[in-house]
């Protein structure tokens, strides 16, 4: 048995031997035979598994998983690619059909344009958008082309209106920056730029848009919505318009800082020559002006905008569109401003002549308009000098106070214009027209324009001695004068050229307040004057152009001036003008002979008066120096045969000048602009006058030899104040005439003022009692 089973395992019942009815080799088969033997059935044993064959049958499921995952993603994706693209196509096709012709979109500007040129036909200055006429892409200098096509967009013949690559790297760069990922750099394409340059497609709407500007403003914004309506319009105009067609759009539309509306136009501007023929370096600064034109304007800082030239030519010669050699020329010989974006004169006059002009044909113009002016770029450039030198060498840097210039001609046309210094916080505030300041002592000169045009001579005398008169509301006014002494009687010219108030007061007393208002109006000084008789001394307010240009009156010989900057105006591309200058000499207010004789008594300011340090050694001049109560405004003004210039100087905050005075730093001033603007012109002598009196006191046994009535026209004017009465003061023991109103408290009535016959009578003792008797 042993030997018989070795080998085999141990014994176990075999199921292959057992009959269906349990017999052992019984036969299943009908009959009973024996049967074939079943076949064998494996012994179940446990399964032996390998450590790793979990894991593996797990990443199995997964990759199954991620597998199904991925068709259905795989169907959803590609169904949204294809709607999406279809929706692309069909905001791409709209896009393209909108689009107009390349030449409808050349000109994109807001509103039209001025050019202003100066007395000899040059340009000093732009105003609005300029647009210098179309170029192309192909009729630029090669090297403009290739300089933008370099700093804005490398890959821009590659592309199909859009940059991956571009948005990508800007959004790294706004990140590594701590921006979010769409603000600062917007990797935007030259094809980008140019829609957003259209806005998109999108029309102004006045009912949308208060105003172009804002319509610009609004379609000239970031972001990532923006971002995603310029793909469609971008890839629209990549189907419309070629490459070049493209860029010649952008250089055309591009803003250029200075007003300058496209390549044309600042090359223009900056440099005086059209795009097609700049140079490289010249080039470089101009395709440097796209990433931040009020930055890098070379008007601004040419420092500034050389240095970002220098980025621009490294760039093309990175990019293979200049060669080393080429290169290094390029920023051997940095480019320069033309002479007249260079000299930058006439700001302030410039912008006095926009203010002057029609607004319809300057601020708010829809034409590109040209402007003749009066400006004397020479001149203007003095006299900024002037005012520099001044303040700069005679060491009062230290000093923040104000200051402005006018300089003008006998007929009003204004040749130079400064506005204020160029100090910090000055603002562009032009002090020169805007400012209304007290005139001081500057008025007197029409006080006694009334006197000359009277009859009175620069001989005839006035008492200086103390003086009140008495005002209704206010009681006594006593002026006083500036040193606090009284010299007794002096004749008019010394009054003047010493500018003594007393005497002045005296004189406008005389021949009348409303004589003198209407003679200071018509020679065009301001009409809201004091009603007082401190008229005479000043306080009423002026600008210093209008103040300016009656002193030009004076010198024209009595007729009125009207100041002007613009001699022509014209639509660009016409030759007749639109319309001519814009002032010059008015009517006649006071006669030759009065106006000869004033001439005379303020040649005597600087000759023996208050304007000695305004003297000039070659030549006669006239003048009148200012200043105001408290000292918050000093004047100078005059003029020689040739010019008239008016200076001002004060605190914008109107407060106090210390130890300045108009016939000190203002007068040094004036003396320096006359001198730097009058060098090489041949002296001509003023035109002076020294006429015998026609005033004569009256005589008492004949009441004959007074001024008549019509002489004296205030005296006609039934607005005049009346002069009725005489008190003796019970303090002072003076004369005090009274206007109307009440007479001071505790006076007695001397009588009625009579110098013994009718008006003339009445005329003579009323000039007599207040210039202090005599001739």
């Amino acid at each position: 048995m042993a030997n018989g089973t070795r080998g085999r395992g141990p014994l176990v019942a075999d199921k292959r031997y057992t009959s269906s009815r349990g017999g052992e080799g019984g036969s299943g088969g009908k009959g009973g035979g024996p049967k074939k033997p079943a076949a064998p059935k494996p012994v179940r044993t446990p399964r032996m598994r390998s450590p790793a064959a979990r894991p593996a049958r797990q990443r199995g499921l997964v990759i199954g998983l991620l597998l199904a995952v991925w068709r259905v993603l795989w169907g959803i994706a590609w169904r949204a690619t294809a709607i999406g693209a279809l929706i692309l196509g069909g905001v791409v096709w709209y896009f393209y059909a909108q689009l107009p012709e390349v030449a409808d979109l050349i000109d994109g500007r807001a509103r039209g344009s001025v050019t202003m040129l100066d007395r000899e036909g040059n340009v000093f200055a732009w105003r609005g958008e300029t647009f210098g006429g179309m170029i192309t892409a192909e009729s630029v200098a090669p090297d403009l082309h290739d300089a933008v096509v370099a700093t804005e967009d490398q890959r821009f013949y590659q592309h199909f209106g859009i940059s991956p690559r571009g948005i990508a790297s800007a959004i790294r760069i706004n990140l590594s920056e701590g921006r979010s990922a769409f603000e600062g750099n917007g990797g935007s394409t030259i094809t980008q730029q140019t829609a957003k340059l259209l806005c998109l497609g999108v029309q102004w709407d006045p009912k949308i848009w208060k105003s172009e500007s804002d319509y610009e403003k609004d379609c000239r914004k970031g972001g990532i919505w923006r971002k995603i309506k310029e793909v469609p319009f971008a890839m629209a105009m990549e189907v419309k318009y070629s490459k070049e067609e493209i860029l010649t759009i952008y250089l055309n539309r591009a803003y250029l800082g200075a007003g300058a509306r496209g390549f044309e136009a600042a090359a223009q501007r900056y440099f005086g020559k059209s795009a097609r023929d700049v140079s490289t370096s010249e080039a470089a600064m101009l395709a440097g002006l796209l990433k931040a034109p009020s930055t890098f304007a070379p008007t601004a800082s040419i420092d500034r905008a050389r240095a970002r030239a220098e980025v621009v030519i490294g760039l093309m010669e990175e990019q293979g569109y200049l060669t080393k050699a080429e290169a290094d020329a390029a920023r051997a010989n940095p480019a320069s401003l033309s002479t007249a974006a260079n000299q930058r004169t006439g700001g302030y006059f410039a912008d006095w002549v926009m203010e002057t002009t029609p607004s319809y044909l300057a601020r708010d113009t829809m034409e590109d308009v040209i402007i003749e002016t009066t400006l004397d770029q020479t001149i203007q450039k003095k006299a900024e000098e002037a005012l520099a030198f001044i303040f700069d060498d005679r060491q009062k840097k230290s000093l923040e106070a104000q200051a402005a210039i006018v300089v003008m001609t006998a007929d009003g046309a204004v040749r130079a214009m400064v506005g204020g210094r160029n100090i910090p916080n000055a603002g562009d505030f032009n002090r020169a027209t805007q400012a209304l300041r007290q005139t001081g002592s500057t008025f007197k000169p029409f006080v006694y324009a009334a006197a000359m045009e009277a009859g009175y001579s620069p001989m005839d005398l006035v008492d200086d001695a103390p003086l009140c008169i008495y005002t209704a509301g206010s009681g006594d006014w006593c002026p006083k004068n500036y040193d606090k002494a009284f010299k007794g009687r002096i004749t008019l010219t010394q009054a003047l050229a010493e500018s003594r108030n007393i005497p002045a007061v005296r004189v406008s007393e005389a021949v009348g307040r409303d004589r003198v208002k209407q003679i200071a109006t018509d020679f065009g000084l301001a009409q809201n004057f004091a009603d007082g008789p401190a008229l005479a001394l000043g306080v009423s307010e002026s600008t210093l152009i209008d103040m300016t240009g009656a002193f030009a009156g004076i010198l024209n010989g009595g007729s009125s001036v009207t100041p002007f900057g613009l001699s022509a105006l014209k639509l660009k591309g016409m030759d007749e003008p639109l319309f001519g200058a814009g002032g010059g000499i008015g009517t006649r207010v006071i006669s030759e002979k009065a106006a000869r004789a004033l001439t005379y008594m303020m040649t005597e300011v600087l000759n023996s008066g208050t304007g000695k340090r305004a003297r000039l050694d070659d030549r006669e001049a006239a003048g009148k120096t200012g200043t105001t109560q408290s000292a918050r405004d000093a004047w100078f003004v005059g003029f020689t045969a040739d010019y008239v210039v008016g200076v001002w100087i004060g605190y914008d905050d109107n407060r106090p000048l210390t130890g300045i005075t108009g016939g000190g730093l203002p007068a040094e001033i004036w003396r320096e602009v006359m001198v730097r603007i009058n060098e090489g012109q041949p002296a001509t002598p003023l035109m002076t006058e020294i006429p015998g009196s026609t005033y004569v006191p009256v005589d008492p046994s004949t009441t004959e030899g007074a001024i008549a009535a019509a002489d004296v026209p205030y005296f006609d004017d039934p607005n005049a104040p009346t002069f009725t009465e005489v008190y003796v003061d019970p303090v002072t023991g003076e004369n005090v005439p009274v206007y109307d109103g009440a007479p001071p408290q505790g006076a007695v009535m001397e009588g009625p003022v009579s110098g013994g016959g009718g008006l003339a009578g009445d005329l003579a003792g009323q000039l007599d009692q207040l210039l202090g008797g005599g001739n």
